[in-house]
């Protein structure tokens, strides 16, 4: 059973360390930023995130309710 744990907790640091590769090696490196709104090649497409569709949708809805009353 310790075997196991420990082999385990290796093989997870191993992970670790190969998923972070690009970030030791390269000066500056970093995780890329997952966001949807950060994304170039989505916003070139026009594409955002749900909580931006969200509020923009949420403005233009009471805009509108005021343009009417």
């Amino acid at each position: 059973m310790l075997y196991t744990i420990l082999f385990t907790l290796g093989f997870i640091a191993i992970a670790f360390m190969l998923l972070a590769i690009k970030i030791i090696v390269k000066k500056g490196g970093r995780f890329p930023n997952p966001h949807i709104g950060a994304n170039k090649a989505l916003a070139d497409k026009g594409i955002t995130c749900a909580i931006s569709t969200d509020a923009r949708d949420r403005k233009r809805k009471v805009l509108e309710d005021r343009m009417i009353n």
